[in-house]
């Protein structure tokens, strides 16, 4: 039980004097998620709401794969990336394995399937309300999903942070893809794991302790964003 108590507090330390190892794989951590949330967003965000007000043969058919994509095994997801961009691999002349691009790419394969479910969900009762009106005034589609875009942006913020809340804590993907390698492609779940492999459990829980606190913060967030909206206020 001693142990565990001074594993905590020197991990806290850790933490608490922001020690440069700790920052940099946190940094990591956060150029990678945050680059891969907005690339996912640009694309998930706008394709969730054409598919609400867009009616074809088999929409039905590309909801349930949307759907069914949430629960994508981000371990596949890395070993697809990883067989695309080894070197025997269609693009593996870019030399993009074990790099923060490879891990990038995986993550917004992982969370855009999430992002764009969210979107279509919200767009899809926002879409039956204005239906009448947006008909009415003859917009076009585009005009359509800019608008349902921006007046249901609240919703759509929540979206995008779950998607970032699921990227931040994936450790499958960016292990394949990234490699783990020191000051390169080192981020928190993957350091956490090394760590914690080899017994230096004070630097694992200081890791720990800076994940659980992005989580927390993402997940207090859309709390927020979701109260308030169901207030009415921005």
């Amino acid at each position: 039980m001693g142990d565990i108590w001074e594993g905590l507090a020197s991990g806290f330390w850790l933490v608490v004097t922001l020690d440069p190892d700790l920052v940099a794989i946190t940094l990591m951590s956060l150029r990678v998620t945050v680059t891969a949330t907005l690339i996912a967003s640009c694309i998930a965000l706008p394709f969730g709401a054409w598919l609400a007000i867009r009616r074809f043969r088999h929409r039905r058919l590309v909801i349930a794969v949307l759907n069914a994509l949430m629960g994508l095994p981000p371990v596949v997801v890395g070993l697809i990336v990883y067989l695309l961009f080894s070197r025997s691999g269609p693009f593996g002349v870019l030399g993009l394995l074990f790099t923060p691009t490879a891990m990038i790419i995986a993550q917004v394969i992982i969370i855009a399937p999430l992002i764009a479910s969210i979107a279509h969900q919200a767009m899809r009762d926002l879409w039956a309300d204005y239906h009448d009106l947006l008909i009415s005034m003859s917009a076009s589609k585009w005009q359509r999903v800019k608008t349902l875009i921006w007046d249901g942006r609240r919703a759509l913020l929540t979206a995008a942070l779950a998607g970032f809340g699921r990227a931040i804590g994936e450790v499958g993907a960016i292990m394949i893809v990234g490699g783990n390698i020191d000051n390169a492609t080192r981020v928190l779940t993957t350091a956490i794991a090394l760590e914690t492999g080899k017994g230096d459990f004070a630097r694992a829980l200081g890791l720990g302790f800076v994940l659980i606190g992005l989580a927390v913060t993402v997940n207090i967030v859309i709390h927020t964003v979701g109260r308030t909206e169901r207030e009415g206020k921005w």
